[in-house]
């Protein structure tokens, strides 16, 4: 039954934030492996017994991808074509996928910026490394951040 709660374009929100939470996670997962594999290929050329360690900054980017997966998943299992979808719901599913698909963003970006330069000076002082994985681990909740108060809001819409 359609009425002014559950208009026909209520859905587009709502797959509007499934969308923008795996691809906006997922080029920030894009941009921190990219900009961390061009540090660690700098590395390999001089010291390739440093590349393993030098793999943090590209593991640490490839999970905020799975935040956006993971938001992704329960925002498109609450999207039923049989059942009267809010535009409330509508509008808290963007929210969710903008939220946790930002946030990933920044720290797809923070992880990248970290991980080339980081990389590059560990090469040069060893003793750089616990510092590097510090700062990483700073960036990378950033995304966690994200994914909770995305996890907060989907709590919302079924309720």
């Amino acid at each position: 039954m359609e009425n002014e709660l559950t208009p026909p374009f209520a859905p587009f929100f709502g797959f509007a934030g499934c969308a923008s939470a795996i691809i906006l996670s997922s080029l920030g997962s894009a941009i921190g492996t990219a900009k961390s594999g061009i540090g660690i290929a700098g590395v390999g050329t001089f010291k390739p017994e440093l590349i393993m360690r030098s793999l943090i900054p590209v593991i640490m980017s490839g999970i905020l991808a799975v935040y956006g997966l993971v938001v992704s998943v329960l925002i498109a299992g609450d999207m039923s074509p049989d059942d009267d979808y809010s535009l409330f719901s509508g509008f808290l599913h963007l929210a969710c996928g903008l939220c946790v698909g930002l946030s990933a963003l920044a720290a797809g970006y923070a992880i990248g910026i970290v991980g080339d330069e980081g990389v590059r000076q560990f090469m040069l002082q060893p003793k750089l490394f616990v510092g590097m994985v510090l700062i990483l681990i700073f960036a990378e909740v950033l995304g966690l951040y994200g994914l909770i108060v995305a996890l907060i809001l989907n709590t919302k819409a079924t309720a």
